[in-house]
Formats: C-alpha cells, sequence, structure tokens
C-alpha cells in the first residue's frame, strides 16, 4: 500500500477525548498534495497515527452543518 501523505493546515476543534490520548479532531485538511477538504477523525496525541474518519468537500459539510442545526437537540 502506497504512502498517504498528509498535511492538517487548520485544526477546527477537538470534539473529545479518549483515555489514551487520542482527540476526535476537525481539521482542514491536504491529502496527497490536494486541496484541502473537512476532515472528521481519531488522531494519536502527536498526529502519527490516525483512525478511520471521513473526509467532507465544502459542499458537504454546508449540508452537514444545515442538517445538524435543523436538528432538535
Amino acid at each position: 500500500m502506497a504512502d498517504i501523505k498528509y498535511e492538517i493546515k487548520e485544526t477546527l476543534g477537538i470534539l473529545s477525548e479518549n483515555n489514551r490520548g487520542w482527540s476526535k479532531e476537525v481539521n482542514l485538511i491536504s491529502w496527497n498534495d490536494r486541496e484541502p477538504k473537512y476532515d472528521i477523525r481519531d488522531w494519536s496525541p502527536e498526529h502519527e497515527k490516525m483512525g478511520k474518519g471521513v473526509t467532507l468537500s465544502v459542499e458537504e459539510m454546508k449540508k452537514l452543518r444545515d442538517l445538524l442545526n435543523d436538528l432538535d437537540l
């Protein structure tokens, strides 16, 4: 499997942290030198390891925002 290159362009926030120090984060990330996308996933403390996550385009992020705003929480 080829190495995946990534660069965290902006950290938007941390949603939670577990007892091992991993945190679920929302970031703007450039994957393999492509245009940055919004990303939600678990990261180890020094960002050297990552869990599975979801990557969203600007349009998808706006739709998610609208869906969340419509929820009665």
